[in-house]
């Protein structure tokens, strides 16, 4: 007598990897296909400095997203140690992608990436996604596709997508979920994230920081959550935090004219951070010069890295 739940495709499991130049669009493709915000995302280049994890979550499988910051050349201590997480990750997960933009030319950068790819993680699977497609037209994205099969090679597939506009990524999952291994979920369903609270909060609020200021600021900015307190006589949680900046003319530029940079900071950030809470926040936000931490091993520590 036959099984009847035989001809069923067994329930997969596994962790893939985003890797690429930074703001190549991997962090806002993480939290697409996760259906929420785990992952900042901003339009400075360097946003991302956790291997934030995302848990998409199918009938038929669970993919763990691991999104890395962009490889860089490191001109500080953190950006070296930036570098050496991402080249830790490629050994541990089931599956590489690649991202790069649509609307960007393949450069000496991507190259590298895909050659340390190939030689950190030689027996890993490896994807090349062309990411950002609704910024150009099909012909522009056929081009693109054929240049990074070429350099990702023979044994690699390559999928389209556009996180903005959710086109193909129903597609792309599926790629993803037939290159993992059959297995149990590796966490409870309806989980999205296992990164702790504390660290989702604080990279809301840097998020939240780095919106519309001058270029030098992303990488000076650290964020801490100094402490967590619910109140006793209510449901307010108070969080207090301390943002770092590195010289006393950044300091003013998070603060801005009689604080109204920082208001407008706490209160975007204490929004994010209550629909990860499920509760009143008060948001308690103080500025603060670690004069050169990207390059003191000790501050560096002390900040999380």
């Amino acid at each position: 007598m036959s099984n009847p739940t035989s001809s069923q495709p067994e329930f997969r499991s596994g962790f893939v990897c985003f890797v690429g130049r930074p703001n190549t669009g991997k962090s806002t493709l993480t939290n697409a296909l996760v259906g929420d915000k785990v992952a900042i995302t901003s339009n400075r280049p360097q946003t991302t400095r956790h291997a934030i994890r995302g848990i998409v979550n199918r009938p038929d499988a669970q993919l763990i997203l691991v999104d890395t910051p962009g490889l860089h050349r490191p001109r500080t201590l953190l950006g070296q140690r930036l570098n050496d997480l991402v080249r830790d990750t490629y050994s541990e997960v089931d599956v590489v992608c690649v991202c790069i933009p649509a609307d960007e030319a393949i450069g000496p950068g991507d190259r590298l990436i895909v050659e340390q790819v190939k030689s950190v993680a030689p027996k890993t699977r490896k994807v090349g996604i062309v990411t950002k497609i609704d910024r150009v037209g099909p012909e522009k994205v056929a081009k693109q596709l054929m240049a990074l099969s070429a350099l990702m090679g023979p044994d690699a597939e390559v999928v389209p997508c556009s996180a903005k506009s959710g086109r193909q990524l129903d597609t792309l999952s599926d790629v993803l979920v037939s290159l993992c291994e059959e297995g149990p979920a590796f966490y409870p369903d309806g989980e999205l994230t296992d990164e702790p609270e504390q660290v989702l909060m604080a990279e809301f609020i840097r998020e939240a920081a780095l919106e519309g200021v001058r270029d030098e600021l992303p990488h000076s900015l650290a964020v801490v959550i100094e402490e967590v307190v619910p109140r006793d006589d209510s449901e307010i949680i108070d969080v207090y935090a301390h943002l770092f900046v590195e010289r006393d003319s950044q300091k003013g530029i998070v603060i801005g004219h009689k604080g109204a940079r920082l208001k407008q900071v706490g209160t975007v950030a204490r929004g994010q951070i209550e629909r990860l809470l499920g509760t009143k926040v008060y948001l308690d936000l103080h500025v603060k010069v670690a004069k050169d931490w990207q390059r003191d091993p000790k501050q560096l520590g002390r900040l999380g890295f």
